[in-house]
């Protein structure tokens, strides 16, 4: 299908989500948008046929109850705006715990966030505290390994997947909060619940925070 109006802009809105925000799926959250630019009186770009969609797509799925400070949406225009003053247009509209960081123009026939992204960064607190040493014996196990076999089963069908290489970086902070920069987008995705089970972390009461999308720089 093709739109019935050409793209004229597209931006990247680098945005947080908070609070009971934090809840919200990543379908549900593109809706929010959606609600959000319209209210704001952006020009969306919308997909032709019965059933039209707005041309908006996020960077990389956010699980639930994670809260972030990085996370990107591509938005399609049918008109061309200034971004003077567009991020307190967009907040007076906002529920609460979204938080704009930047806004950005990018070229109309850039890659997707999708095919960018490469890696998203975490922090995770264990708000009971942790066993330290200990710890930091299982990462270093993880990481010595030469394969980490994930098993997932998905629609009755069984799914085998190595981490080992999806998995950059994983270490302990000054704070003692375990650092996670994992593979994500479409040459790779793990998800951050593999790794704290395959560290036997899944019965310590703990929190999530995403800190940093990498995305491959085309130009």
């Amino acid at each position: 299908m093709t739109d019935q109006q050409p793209t004229k802009q597209r931006i990247h809105i680098t945005f947080g989500k908070y609070g009971a925000l934090k809840y919200t799926s990543t379908l549900d959250i593109a809706k929010v948008w959606e609600r959000v630019l319209r209210r704001a009186h952006l020009p969306i770009l919308y997909t032709q046929g019965f059933n039209t969609r707005p041309r908006m797509q996020l960077a990389s799925a956010l699980p639930l109850g994670i809260t972030s400070e990085c996370e990107i949406i591509d938005v399609y225009l049918r008109e061309q705006i200034t971004l003077d003053g567009l991020r307190e247009q967009i907040l007076a509209v906002a529920p609460d715990g979204l938080e704009i960081y930047d806004i950005k123009i990018v070229g109309v026939d850039s890659p997707t966030l999708q095919q960018m992204v490469t890696s998203a960064k975490y922090r995770i607190r264990f708000d009971d505290g942790v066993d330290v040493n200990l710890l930091k014996e299982r990462i270093d196990t993880l990481l010595a390994s030469e394969r980490i076999v994930q098993v997932h089963i998905r629609k009755n069908r069984k799914h085998v997947m190595d981490l080992r290489p999806l998995i950059h970086a994983l270490y302990l902070d000054d704070e003692n909060d375990l650092i996670a920069d994992l593979s994500a987008g479409d040459r790779g995705n793990v998800r951050l619940e593999d790794i704290i089970a395959q560290l036997e972390l899944g019965d310590i009461h703990y929190s999530a925070h995403r800190f940093e999308l990498t995305l491959e720089d085309y130009h």
